[in-house]
């Protein structure tokens, strides 16, 4: 980091000391851990320690609070070369609400003890306790999700809420985040969750993201990325992996011949993305997947379009989704019945039956 920048990052936390606030201290940390590139990182740290003013101890103090984890910058060869189409979701086998340790970073080793030669506000950074969990759609057709987590800090001021967007269609990896004042909240019309889960989403969105090159996300996340990543490891009981429950809540399947079976073959396609229903996949389920895939007797094929239906309404009953629904279903019969269209699999598997 040059010379200018550096005095950039001392004025900056200058006026932080006089601020007292450590929700500001940790965002503006995170801008300025985002703007290092992986080779300015070690030269940084040194001229801070070197340093030794108040404003110097203070970036230290502030990067180690909102970077804990040695993954703060990804290596640029990790995952797959490319993120072209959907993935699927690799999350974290761990069992549920354990933690695998977390290698410290080294803003955590060059802070040392700074901590405590700094005003008594700053200890509080990333002490912060988690005070509820949400889940749901950021658009009508839930191609993105929203996991939401409010916080507020260990002297119960700061109250403080963060956003991640998940993008569904692309496998379920993080875009976006924001950090706003809880009532932001108000106009997500998101559902409560227990926030162990919602943490463990959130955290599997990044971890799949670091696995993807070339991801398309906000120009906005890295900003947001280290505070985000921090305070979903600070929720206790955490979820990982942490499945969408929204299959298990569907209470409306029709009571009719095939719906049972016709249902276990919309979940498999539907997967750990159940929140994704728009008339694109509508269209793919009913057209594409089902005949290449799926073996269905005809009691199954025949309930088809009313579980679809059923689904569609519990999804959110969009216009435009039911609409796909009555112009794909009439072809359904045909298609299956169509054995150019089945993949080797399916076809292996009926060859077997």
């Amino acid at each position: 980091m040059s010379t200018t920048a550096f005095t950039t990052a001392t004025a900056q936390a200058r006026d932080l000391l006089r601020w007292c606030s450590p929700l500001r201290t940790e965002l503006w940390a995170a801008r300025l851990a985002a703007d290092l590139e992986p080779d300015q990182v070690d030269p940084f740290l040194q001229q801070l320690s070197e340093d030794g003013r108040t404003e110097a101890r203070l970036t230290l103090a502030a990067l180690a609070a909102v970077n804990p984890a040695a993954d703060a910058h990804p290596a640029p060869d990790a995952g797959p070369t490319s993120a072209a189409g959907p993935v699927p979701d690799a999350g974290p086998s761990s069992e549920a609400g354990a933690q695998a340790p977390v290698a410290e970073s080294v803003y955590v080793r060059a802070a040392g003890g700074v901590v405590d030669t700094l005003p008594g506000w700053v200890r509080r950074m990333g002490r912060v306790t988690c005070e509820g969990g949400w889940y749901g759609k950021a658009d009508p057709y839930g191609e993105q999700a929203l996991a939401a987590l409010s916080f507020r800090y260990e002297n119960g001021k700061e109250p403080h809420l963060l956003v991640v967007a998940i993008d569904q269609v692309n496998g379920g990896l993080a875009v976006d985040a924001v950090v706003e004042e809880v009532k932001f909240l108000d106009d997500l019309g998101l559902r409560a969750e227990e926030p162990g889960a919602v943490a463990g989403r959130v955290l599997n969105a990044f971890e799949l993201g670091d696995r993807i090159m070339g991801a398309l996300v906000a120009d906005t996340l890295p900003a947001v990325r280290p505070v985000a990543l921090s305070r979903a490891r600070a929720v206790p009981d955490l979820v990982r992996p942490a499945p969408d429950d929204t299959i298990s809540r569907f209470r409306e399947l029709p009571d009719i011949p095939g719906a049972r079976e016709a249902f276990e073959k919309l979940a498999e396609f539907v997967g750990d993305r159940p929140l994704w229903w728009s008339p694109a996949r509508v269209t793919q389920f009913l057209t594409y997947w089902l005949p290449r895939e799926a073996i269905l007797s005809e009691a199954g094929i025949a309930a088809m379009p009313e579980v679809v239906r059923a689904w569609s309404r519990f999804c959110g009953a969009h216009p435009a989704v039911l609409a796909q629904v009555e112009a794909d279903a009439p072809r359904l019969p045909a298609l299956m019945a169509d054995e150019s269209l089945a993949s080797l699999g399916k076809r292996i598997a009926k060859n077997r039956l």
